[in-house]
């Protein structure tokens, strides 16, 4: 059942002299077709985000089947394993709002569901990117010991926690 739609002049309209922070969304939805909007969206970023995420957990599960694997320092495997355990916990977290929607489907939990999901995806991306950053740095290592290799570790977690997580919070306050 679609809600009714209020036709407003555009000078009656009483967003016009509002904050443009509090103003409402202007698309005219009914709170079952946000919520559809809202889940489908989410679940078009986790197929983007999910493959991403696979390459590297494929890559990483490969590598100890290598020649030079064996030649790693024991940090070195410790840092593997941190890899390896954060790009499984990213994977589960990006795939959980999937698995969540088959096991509610058509039982009247969208909102819910829409809610659940986006906690893990935003999860599953802060995992993500501690993934990349722990992978990155055992790449690094590999090639540049010491310094260099921190300095590109730090300057990839910088990257990822600014462009992912604080520039668009500080947008979201704006």
């Amino acid at each position: 059942m679609r809600r009714e739609r209020l036709q407003v002049r555009p000078d009656q309209d009483p967003r016009k002299n509002q904050d443009p922070r509090e103003q409402q969304d202007p698309r005219e939805e009914s709170e079952a077709e946000r919520n559809d909007r809202n889940l489908a969206e989410l679940l078009q970023e986790l197929r983007i985000s999910g493959l991403g995420v696979q390459v590297l957990f494929g890559f990483l599960l490969a590598l100890p089947f290598t020649v030079k694997f064996g030649q790693l320092s024991q940090a070195q495997h410790d840092l593997y394993l941190a890899s390896l355990v954060l790009c499984a916990a990213a994977t589960a977290l990006l795939l959980g709002p999937v698995a969540y929607h088959r096991l509610v489907f058509r039982r009247r939990q969208k909102e819910p569901l829409v809610r659940a999901a986006n906690m893990m995806a935003t999860l599953g991306l802060a995992t993500v990117g501690l993934a990349i950053s722990a992978s990155v740095l055992l790449a690094s290592s590999a090639v540049a010991t010491g310094l260099p290799a921190w300095l590109i570790t730090v300057f990839i977690v910088l990257l990822f926690g600014g462009l992912w997580f604080a520039f668009p919070i500080a947008r979201r306050h704006r």
